[in-house]
Formats: C-alpha cells, sequence, structure tokens
C-alpha cells in the first residue's frame, strides 16, 4: 500500500509554505518535499518584504488567511510605507527582515502544523492515475495523491552563471533539481527558459560607512497583518551610495564577459530590474546608478547590494564596486550571479492556477514565471485554496481583477504572454483606487469568511473594523463650524463635516476629534488612526470611486459570459490569424479575460460575441 495524502507540495519556497500551511487550515493532509527541510521559507534573494504594489499584496495574502505579513511583523527591522508625496492609491507597505527570525518563523511554523508532513527528497515524476496522482522520489519512493502544488521555484534545471563560470544548482550552494520538467512535459505541457539574477553580499566590515548614506524607516511604522499588536519594531538603518563613471567604464570593459550580452545566457532577463551591465549599457546619459546597502538581520556581518544585480565574473563586480569610495576595500561573501531556469507558461492554466489539461494540478511560484518573495506567497495561497476545494470537492477562489493585487496579477499571468520574469506593479491595476492597502480587510473579508480561510474569532475583531469605519462615516455627517476647523479654510458657516473634508486643504485631523474618535480599546491604536485615513481618502476621491465602480459593474458583465470549453479557433470565421494562435494558446475561459489576451482586438471580441452570445 502507497503512503496516502490529499495534496503534494513540490517546494519549500514562498509559494510552497503558504500553499501547505493553508491546506492544512482546510483539513487536507499535506504532503511537502523538498530537497532540504532546513531551507524551507528561505529568503534567496533580498533582506525585505513588500514594497510598491507588493505590499498591497502581503496586505492581501494576510487577509486570505496567509502567513507572510505576520511572519514580517514578527522578524521586521525597519518599516516604511513608500510613495508617500504621492496619492493614497499606490502607497505601499515595506518592511527590511531579519533573514535568520524570517525563515526560522516560518519554517517553525511548517514543522509544528500537525496535518503537514515534511519530506527531503526530490520529486522526479508525477502521473495522473484513477485515484487522483502517483508522486515518485528520485529514491524510489511512491506517494499517492489527490492533488498536486508544484512550486519549483529557480530549481527546475537550475544553471547559475557568474562571467564564463557555470554552476548547475537551484541557488548557490544548493542543488538543483531534475526530471520534473521531462515529466510534466510528457503530460502535455509546455515549458520555457527565464533568467534572474542576484547581487553580491559583502563583508559590513571592508565598508567605510562614514562614506554612505543612512536611511531609516517611519517614526511611526504600521505593520502587515491585521493580526499583530503590540507591534514596536527596531529601526535599524539601511545605507545608500552611487556608482560613477569610473566604475561605469570598467563594467562597459568588461560587458562581453557578461552571459547576458555574449549570448550565453538563453532565458530572457527582467526588464524592471536590470543588472549593472543592463543599466550602464541602456542609461548611457547616467553618470551614477543609486546602490541599497541593507543588512541582512540583525548585527549583520553580511550586507545585501540591493541594485547591483550581475553575472560579471567576480574580479570585474569587485573591481568596479572598488571605485566607488565607501567601498574602497569592499570584500566579498559572496559574488552577485545569474541564474536559468525552467518555467512553465501560465497561459495553461485556468484562473484557479490549475491546469487546462490535467485536474488536480497547480502551478505557484517562479514555474508560473514570476519574480519576487510576494507573487510566489500569493500565488501559492490560492493555488493551496483551490487545491484544498479540489480535493473537498467544493467552490474554488476565483479572484477578479477589481477585487485585489492578486486577481490582477493571476489574470495577467493566465492571459498575457509571460516573456520575462513578472513582477507586480501598481500601473498594473487598472483600479488601484480601489485597491489601496488600508481597505484590504474590507475588500477580502467576505471571501474569506465564506471559505473559511482565518480562525474564526478574528472575524470578531473584523466586524468591529466594520462598525468602526461606519460609526466615523455617520458622524462625517453633522455640521462642523469654522472655528473648529484647525486650518485656514474660505469655510464661513456651519457645515456637513463630510463636505469641508471634500476641499483639498483640509485633512480629517484639522476637525473636531469628536468626527472620528474611538472607543473601542481592543482595536489597535495603529489600525484605527489606517481607518481614520482611508475614510478621509474615500471621502476626497468618491467621485473617482464612483466612476470605477460603474466601470466595474460594465466589465463583469463580459466577464460573466462563459465562453465553451473546447473551441476550435481556427475555424472561427472573420477572426485574425493571430487571435486564432493567440486564443487557440490561452483558451480563455470568459468573454472578458479573452479580451484581455495579448493581440486580441475588440473586433475580434466582436466576432466571439455574434459566434457564441447570438441569443443572450
Amino acid at each position: 500500500m502507497k503512503p496516502s495524502f490529499n495534496i503534494l507540495v513540490i517546494g519549500g519556497g514562498h509559494a510552497g509554505l503558504e500553499s501547505a500551511l493553508i491546506s492544512a487550515h482546510k483539513g487536507c493532509s499535506t504532503l511537502l518535499v523538498t530537497q532540504d527541510p532546513g531551507a524551507i521559507g528561505r529568503m534567496s534573494c533580498n533582506p525585505a518584504i513588500g514594497g510598491l504594489a507588493k505590499g498591497q499584496m502581503v496586505r492581501e495574502i494576510d487577509a486570505l488567511g496567509g502567513k507572510m505579513g505576520s511572519f514580517s511583523d514578527f522578524s521586521g527591522i525597519q518599516f516604511k510605507v513608500l510613495n508617500q508625496s504621492k496619492g493614497r492609491s499606490v502607497w505601499s507597505p515595506r518592511a527590511q527582515v531579519d533573514k535568520r527570525v524570517y525563515e526560522k518563523t516560518a519554517r517553525e511554523k511548517v514543522l509544528s502544523t500537525k496535518e503537514i508532513t515534511v519530506c527531503a527528497g526530490e520529486v522526479v515524476k508525477i502521473e495522473p492515475n484513477k485515484d487522483g496522482f502517483l508522486a515518485f522520489l528520485r529514491d524510489d519512493t511512491v506517494f499517492l495523491i489527490k492533488a498536486v502544488v508544484v512550486t519549483c521555484g529557480t530549481f527546475l534545471s537550475g544553471k547559475i552563471h557568474i562571467g564564463e563560470r557555470k554552476i548547475l544548482a537551484g541557488r548557490m550552494g544548493e542543488e538543483r533539481s531534475e526530471g520534473i520538467t521531462e515529466s510534466l512535459k510528457d503530460l502535455g505541457l509546455k515549458s520555457g527558459r527565464l533568467k534572474t539574477g542576484t547581487p553580491p553580499r559583502l563583508k559590513a566590515n571592508s565598508i567605510n560607512w562614514s562614506l554612505t548614506n543612512k536611511e531609516l524607516g517611519d517614526k511611526n511604522p504600521i505593520p502587515f497583518s491585521y493580526q499583530t499588536s503590540k507591534f514596536n519594531p527596531p529601526n535599524i538603518p539601511c545605507f545608500t551610495v552611487r556608482t560613477n563613471p569610473v566604475s561605469h567604464n570598467l563594467i562597459k570593459e568588461n560587458i562581453e564577459r557578461s552571459p547576458m550580452f555574449s549570448g550565453d545566457v538563453s532565458g530572457i532577463g527582467p526588464r524592471y530590474c536590470p543588472s549593472i551591465e543592463d543599466k550602464v549599457f541602456r542609461f548611457k546619459n547616467q553618470d551614477s546608478h543609486l546602490l541599497h546597502l541593507e543588512p541582512e538581520w540583525i548585527n549583520s556581518d553580511q550586507i545585501y547590494l540591493n541594485g547591483f544585480s550581475t553575472s560579471l565574473p567576480e574580479e570585474t563586480q569587485l573591481s568596479a564596486l572598488k571605485k566607488v569610495p565607501a567601498l574602497k576595500g569592499v570584500e566579498f561573501l559572496r559574488p552577485g550571479y545569474a541564474i536559468e531556469y525552467d518555467f512553465f507558461p501560465p497561459a495553461q492554466l485556468k484562473a484557479t492556477l490549475e491546469s487546462k489539461k490535467i485536474p488536480g494540478l497547480f502551478f505557484a511560484g517562479q514555474i508560473n514565471g514570476t519574480s519576487g518573495y510576494e507573487e510566489a506567497g500569493a500565488q501559492g495561497l490560492i493555488a493551496g485554496i483551490n487545491a484544498s476545494s479540489y480535493v473537498l470537492n467544493i467552490e474554488p477562489i476565483v479572484l477578479p481583477r477589481s477585487s485585489s493585487y492578486i486577481g490582477v496579477m493571476i489574470d495577467d499571468l493566465i492571459t498575457k504572454d509571460t516573456l520575462e520574469p513578472y513582477r507586480m506593479f501598481t500601473s498594473r491595476a487598472e483600479y488601484r483606487l480601489m485597491l489601496r492597502y488600508s481597505n484590504t480587510f474590507e475588500r477580502l473579508s467576505e471571501l474569506a469568511e465564506k471559505h473559511r480561510l482565518l480562525q474564526p474569532s478574528f472575524y470578531k475583531n473584523l466586524s468591529r473594523l466594520h462598525l468602526l469605519k461606519k460609526g466615523i462615516v455617520e458622524n462625517l455627517n453633522n455640521s462642523v463650524k469654522p472655528e473648529e476647523i484647525t486650518t485656514t479654510t474660505t469655510i464661513n458657516q456651519s457645515t456637513p463635516a463630510k463636505k469641508v473634508l471634500k476641499r483639498p486643504e483640509v485633512k480629517i485631523e484639522d476637525l473636531p476629534e469628536r468626527f472620528y474618535q474611538c472607543s473601542d480599546e481592543s482595536i489597535e491604536p495603529w489600525l484605527k488612526g489606517e481607518i481614520i485615513k482611508d475614510v478621509e481618502t474615500e471621502i476626497k476621491y468618491e467621485g473617482y470611486i464612483k466612476r470605477h465602480l460603474k466601470e466595474i459593474e460594465v466589465v463583469a458583465k463580459n466577464e460573466n459570459l462563459k465562453l465553451p470549453k473546447s473551441i476550435d479557433y481556427s475555424t472561427i470565421l472573420g477572426l485574425s490569424n493571430e487571435a486564432k494562435e493567440k486564443l487557440g494558446f490561452v483558451n480563455p475561459e470568459t468573454l472578458g479575460q479573452a479580451l484581455r489576451v495579448s493581440g486580441i482586438t475588440p473586433s475580434d471580441v466582436s466576432v466571439l460575441l455574434v459566434n457564441f452570445f447570438r441569443s443572450e
């Protein structure tokens, strides 16, 4: 008799651990297979969580039962809300974290979860059968599984490049994974190659810190998780330096030794996070580039050099950095490198992250062509929820674009060609005014409750937040006298506070406290402040929000028009050849998704309307 589990999760990175934890929460017996159980939750790149759009996504992970936010709050050493000089719709929380604490916290959570069995090994083959899947490990162990979530990160046929030097590895010092790519291709799935990179790690005592610029976090930081209390993180600084023309010239002289420029790397790299050689080559008019010196843990002897991702030879990396005054005596703990790996184009997936070809097979993380801890964690969470739903035979979760950044990401992945590693940006979300980090609990709490993704006690806390916000909104319908407003304004008679607040010169703190006071001591002070400011945002942008809601309603009509599951697009008259090819590959589930496929025009959608929805 083969050992049996409800769900197999392959890989113990950020996608894998979120997938395993939520599957266990849903009551499914879960087998997590990873080459090194000690590396579960490892932060293989930068020591930070969140950032532009990514911070919103971490909040969403938290609201849907994921753990990245709470792990970050526990291990964070500096917190900052980015973009505060701009509109609140693009404000994004970010945290520097202690890598060691984060990894230890994540690993212990997985290992202590009763419903999760961790197995040190390597899955080399997945074979569908009448009961689900047979999963074959390299040591000839075989497991019977009902659903599978593949989260292999950069480990599939991974190859590291440091100049002319090549290392077969999934990460520096860690074995790559072989066999799964071929197994999945045998099942009819298509694969490709992508590339990403990481910068050098520097010895802290080799840096002249007096020649750097100090950067601290916010004085009044806010956490990621709605479940965090007694939040008082240290405010440990990061530092910045800049490259210079001398270091740029040295890079230019050796640029042909970079695998990306020599043609040694076949995988496509990220445009949004260019290597230092890309920056020097593409932005020839810039005589310097900003570099961030980030401690990897408290009192760290290892410094992450953010902004200097590279695949140049080690000696060239070192020589170029020594031209920066603060780094004149710098020493490496590890050079920067590029890594090439297999991925599976996500157009082969449903919006649930389930394979269109193979029921019960789900994909999450970098195997879908994404980059970043946050993107991986979000996908792992959704794949885990839906793998559990598949096993339990209940309704899966599908997040529309209007609901969340996670919904935007998944829709982008399954409808658009992934030609480079995908990263979330606020600009990708057309309804970003609706998707603020500060209203996450409102957007997603109903869905979380419906799918029982959070502990029952937490829903009581959420109801308190809803009541607080409702009370503030109602209070603002009352009038305020001109003399009660603490900023200069042209108001000369008693006016409803809501109307006053719409004026650009008036902030909610300029009104008497009775309009926004909260006596509920069970709500954390930071959360009270966040809700108060979010009410202000909604009032000031009321007109834009109403317009967005109307647009969402119109889009939803097309979104809900289901296309037949099996269409031979090559036979449909009126479609362009490009449309036939693109639609045939993506095989969209709805008319709305078809419209968002890269290269599809409104006239193509009109042809689909005529062919499939004439009677409606």
